[in-house]
């Protein structure tokens, strides 16, 4: 009986496991996004997992929407990144780089010369920015002037090709939540009526490009895409996800990518209303489940075919050793919430492997 902790063929690669390390901005960077020492401590700590998905890295300095966030878009952040692979790798592990621009959800004290932030409607969300002196209200952002998309899909590939020269395994693109692939996506935060607003077919063309363009670096077979339907996250909604997430799913079946990582309902209250198996069905191909899952959860999903592989977030953050401590059941670390997102060493290199008496 297929179980959460045999192996897996993703693509050409053989995962260890079906447990995937969530991306989790942890924010231990160097102030210009290059990584740091102790973010290889931690990424090889957890090599165990079958896959690691790494925390969110801007594609350019433009897309930049935190502090002390690694980016994969100049060489010396690229020669950190390899300390984090090498890492990963001498402990047999598996690790794909998640490529994000951040879109609306900057502010410009984190753009280059003070600029707005970019998006593809004129629309401020709710809510504040994290800053580098503490948070702000969020700006109303520069809608990108249609001639401009093309500058930025290009941002993608060059990260593509940095994450590469990196050495990491794959990619995840990443189309969810709140950030400019997903504000184009949901017709919430996209108001455009050019050829990126409008329809389904005109609000996933952003997307497709920016898959197009990471194709050329890399194989689809190693390119995710995560997506995240119902999520509320940085003040984001859609008239109709169901239908909506349903054309999208649907279209993206046919890029024949790595996997599908989807969020599955809000991450703030952990519900959902759509029918995620559905959406499974339609895209047909490996489909990472991710949100509120615990053991069992996980176990029932991989073993009804529910989710080939499931995503675990704070558990991972919390337990260096997650995937032998849910192999035998030994107890689980509880994250610390106060050192999530700033510090260094404390709750992030120093969570205790379990030790059986």
């Amino acid at each position: 009986m297929t179980n959460l902790f045999m192996p897996f063929s993703l693509g050409d690669l053989t995962l260890a496991n079906r447990l995937v390390m969530a991306p989790m901005t942890r924010n231990r960077a160097h102030a210009n996004g290059i990584p740091t020492d102790i973010m290889a401590t931690y990424y090889g700590q957890r090599a165990d997992a079958g896959l690691i998905v790494s925390e969110s890295a801007p594609v350019s300095a433009q897309a930049v929407g935190y502090p002390c966030t690694p980016g994969l878009y100049s060489d010396s952040q690229t020669v950190g990144w390899r300390q984090v692979t090498e890492a990963v790798h001498a402990r047999g592990g598996c690790i794909y780089a998640q490529l994000q621009h951040c879109g609306r959800i900057s502010h410009p004290s984190l753009q280059p010369d003070g600029a707005l932030p970019l998006a593809p409607s004129a629309l401020r969300p709710k809510g504040m920015a994290v800053t580098h002196t503490g948070m702000q209200d969020f700006a109303t952002p520069r809608s990108l002037d249609i001639q401009e998309i093309p500058g930025v899909v290009e941002q993608f590939k060059a990260a593509a090709l940095q994450a590469r020269a990196a050495g990491v395994d794959g990619v995840e693109i990443h189309g969810a939540n709140g950030y400019l692939i997903d504000q184009f996506l949901r017709d919430g935060s996209n108001h455009r009526s050019d050829a990126y607003g409008g329809t389904p077919a005109r609000r996933l063309a952003f997307l497709l490009e920016v898959i197009d363009a990471v194709a050329q670096v890399w194989p689809q077979q190693r390119i995710g895409v995560r997506l995240s339907p119902e999520n509320r996250f940085n003040d984001m909604s859609d008239s109709d996800p169901d239908t909506h997430f349903g054309y999208f799913v649907g279209e993206l079946a046919r890029s024949k990518l790595a996997y599908l990582h989807m969020l599955e309902g809000d991450m703030l209250s952990h519900t959902a209303t759509l029918d995620y198996r559905k959406l499974r069905r339609r895209f047909g191909g490996v489909y990472i489940a991710n949100n509120g899952y615990d053991k069992e959860r996980a176990q029932t999903a991989v073993r009804s075919g529910d989710a080939d592989l499931v995503a675990f977030g704070a558990p991972f953050l919390a337990n260096p050793d997650l995937v032998a401590r849910l192999t035998h059941g030994w107890p689980l670390n509880t994250a610390d919430h106060e050192s999530y997102y700033a510090g260094a060493e404390r709750g992030y290199i120093d969570y205790p492997a379990f030790a059986p008496s």
